[in-house]
This record gives C-alpha cells, sequence and structure tokens, in this order.
C-alpha cells in the first residue's frame, strides 16, 4: 500500500480520486478489522522504540498530517496513534502563529515540537502551512515561499541525519464529501463546535489550495523525507493507510528489545530472597 500511496516523479493530485482504496479489496467491515488486526504490532514496535531510548537509542518517527479540513486529521490520531502507549507520543496541532512566533524564521516553533528520542510525533498541520497557506492567502512574497521549499527540504534532511523517520501525509477529500461533512457538522448539534464559518471562505479557494499542494510535492517530495497522498473520502480507509505507513516505518527501523544493563539471574536471585 504504502508504494502505491507514495508521491513519485510525474505525481498529478488531479488524478487521485479521493474515493478510492488503492491497495485494499475489502469495503468498510474489512477496513476495520484489519485497523484492529494491526493495532497489537503497531503497539508493540511504539514500546520497543521508546524503551530503545532508554538505553541510549536515539531513533524517533515523525507523523505529519496536513490537508484540507473536515478531512480526518483528528480521526487519525484518535484511531491509529491511539492505539499506542501515549507515553512514547507528543503530539501538536499547528495554529496561526502567535505574536511571539512572528518574530522568528517559520521554522522556529516547528523545532520546539519535534519529538524527543524514542517518540512517536504527530503534527497536525506543520511546517507545511507556510507554503500552503501562505501561497493561497498571499501572506508572504512568492519569492519569500519558493526559498522555503529548500529551506524545508534542508530542515528534514538534518531530522533524517539526526535519526528520525519522516512519514508526511496528505488526506485527500473532495470538495464535495468535505461539503457534506461540514453540513452534518452544522446539523448535529454536538457537533457544532466543531464548525468554523471560516470554514465555506477556505472552500472558495479549493483550486488554489489544490495547486499549492501540488506545488508542494513538487518540491518537497524527497527520498528521504517522502510525501504520502492518500484517498481519505473513505474515513475507514484513511487510518488503515496511516497505519500501515507507521508499520512499515517502525518496521524498517529494525527496533530490539534492549539488553538490560544488570545482571538477570542476579536481580533473580535477589527479588527471591527479598
Amino acid at each position: 500500500m504504502s508504494e502505491l500511496l507514495r508521491v513519485t516523479p510525474g505525481f498529478v493530485l488531479a488524478d487521485v480520486d479521493p474515493e478510492s482504496t488503492p491497495g485494499f479489496d475489502g469495503g468498510k467491515k474489512e477496513g476495520e478489522q484489519a485497523l484492529a488486526d494491526g493495532a497489537a504490532e503497531l503497539a508493540d514496535l511504539q514500546e520497543r522504540l521508546y524503551a530503545q531510548s532508554l538505553f541510549g537509542g536515539g531513533k524517533r518517527l515523525l507523523l505529519v498530517l496536513q490537508a484540507m479540513d473536515t478531512a480526518g486529521k483528528g480521526g487519525i490520531v484518535g484511531h491509529v496513534v491511539g492505539q499506542v502507549n501515549p507515553q512514547g507520543v507528543k503530539a501538536f496541532a499547528f495554529k496561526a502563529p502567535t505574536d511571539e512566533e512572528k518574530k522568528h524564521d517559520f521554522l522556529w516553533r516547528v523545532r520546539k515540537q519535534l519529538p524527543p528520542a524514542g517518540y512517536l510525533g504527530v503534527f497536525d498541520r506543520s511546517h507545511y502551512e507556510d507554503v500552503l497557506i501562505h501561497r493561497v492567502r498571499g501572506f508572504s512574497p512568492l519569492d519569500e515561499i519558493e526559498r522555503r521549499y529548500g529551506l524545508i527540504n534542508d530542515f528534514e534532511t538534518e531530522l533524517v541525519a539526526d535519526q528520525t523517520t519522516i512519514v508526511k501525509v496528505m488526506l485527500h477529500i473532495s470538495s464535495d464529501e468535505q461539503k457534506e461533512r461540514l453540513t452534518a457538522r452544522l446539523e448535529t448539534p454536538e457537533k457544532n463546535w466543531k464548525y468554523n464559518p471560516g470554514d465555506v471562505d477556505e472552500r472558495k479557494l479549493w483550486p488554489a489550495y489544490q495547486d499549492a499542494y501540488q506545488r508542494v510535492f513538487d518540491q518537497t517530495a524527497t527520498p528521504d523525507a517522502p510525501w504520502f497522498v492518500i484517498p481519505a473520502n473513505r474515513k475507514w480507509y484513511a487510518r488503515l493507510s496511516v497505519q500501515r505507513l507507521l508499520l512499515d516505518a517502525l518496521r524498517g527501523m529494525k527496533l530490539e528489545w534492549p539488553a538490560a544493563d544488570y545482571d538477570v539471574e542476579t536481580e533473580k536471585a535477589r527479588l527471591a530472597a527479598s
């Protein structure tokens, strides 16, 4: 599945069908079961990652989630990341920068939220907002935005050199699906809090955002920090896809349980005599 979702040279976002389920032939019932089946392995691998850090291991995993509003980033955090021990998770949702953050370069606030060794880090939105909404809304000059692509690539290369595995995900929904989800938020009182009137304003800029995402993929999909575009009209498929991407990344780390830095047999004897 990961190879089917990976952004490669020549990738065109407009060619991705948000309703599709690449690499999975079943339906919702089978997808939800597959998600449940993968939970134990995901939790085990994440615990190994965390355990290694207590004995000097420096590996870490960073999941970057980008999407249009209502695409399901929160569901990924709850239903996928929620399958692992929260003790080894550092999740952060980026909002509009504060006055203090605006005094620094755009990566300053991002560096502060990077996962420590042994952690699964999750960015709900990220440094990519500074080349997405800034491009669409004109918050920064175009030449500055173009410069930032290179800065982002350098930043991510730095992270990879520091033993960070990066999984960058764009949850791709259709405009019609977003409209349905926003409508549901308005029609369901307990979901009213999720609705933001500004989402309608952003919908009017849908084509510009699709172009901005395409530019991001063209400029920042690298071998060390690949992008994965996940068709997300079907929430169950998006969640399963992210789980499998995380499993692939963790398996690739070749994680083993750390060896004890004490004599196990001696400690057994001491414990028995206590």
